[in-house]
């Protein structure tokens, strides 16, 4: 068997999420489909983890095994990518991977990025793409909240009531936060993440920045450890995973 690592791009609006279930339009589903059609087997797409319904990816990274050698990587590339692109999803790159390579358990860190465009006039060609707020956002008291985010913690507060992770203790390496006129730019790296950890972190910064909460609110709900009292998670339109470090 040959294994293949794949980097891919996608639009995650009209999917289901990644992962592929019963009833649905999974990323997965669709790529493991097209891979089929190339290579005449039964394929399995393992990915680096699992995206909520509507969450984009920048550069998803997952891996397969066939009993076929690829020898023209760029060809199969092609082909691949014809079958795809109608689906709104593009394959960046294919490795040769050795067997012990595993897209999610080899994962070193994992760097998520979450827009908001923040402005009275709703998005058009960012429709889809971006949390918008009309609300003006107070981008220091968001910066304050972000710097409590960081370290090992426990985030059960941040943790969907379904998440299957054994432990809610995570360690956040960091978090970058960027504005470029009317957007602002929230980047978060760790090993891994609790079930939808960005996005209710994210809306708790929202509540922090609106002047909802004040600081010393946002630390005492983080502390709580209790989901009841978090924001309303930010919707998945905004978020993208950025990229899977190995």
């Amino acid at each position: 068997m040959f294994r293949y690592q794949i980097l891919i791009e996608y639009v995650g609006t009209g999917f289901i999420g990644w992962q592929s279930q019963p009833k649905g339009k999974s990323v997965q589903k669709t790529i493991e489909k097209s891979l089929e059609k190339i290579l005449k087997e039964k394929i399995s797409v393992v990915g680096q983890g699992r995206l909520d319904a509507g969450v984009h990816a920048i550069s998803q990274s997952a891996h397969f095994d066939t009993k076929i050698k690829i020898l023209d990587i760029n060809r199969f590339l092609n082909r691949l990518n014809f079958l795809l692109n109608k689906s709104m999803i593009s394959i960046l790159n294919i490795k040769k991977r050795n067997e012990k390579f595993h897209s999610r358990y080899s994962a070193k860190a994992r760097i998520y990025q979450y827009i908001i465009l923040n402005r009275e006039s709703v998005p058009t060609i960012n429709k889809n793409r971006v949390w918008h707020i009309r609300k003006k956002i107070n981008l220091e008291n968001i910066k304050r909240g972000a710097k409590f985010l960081v370290g090992k913690k426990d985030f059960s507060t941040f943790r969907a009531s379904s998440c299957s992770a054994k432990s809610p203790i995570r360690t956040l390496e960091k978090v970058k936060i960027l504005k470029k006129k009317n957007q602002i730019f929230i980047e978060f790296r760790s090993r891994s993440f609790l079930q939808t950890q960005v996005r209710s972190m994210v809306g708790c910064l929202k509540y922090l920045g609106e002047g909802k909460w004040d600081l010393k609110k946002f630390k005492n709900v983080t502390l709580s450890k209790k989901r009841i009292f978090c924001a309303p998670p930010a919707p998945p339109s905004g978020l993208f995973l950025k990229k899977v470090i190995y």
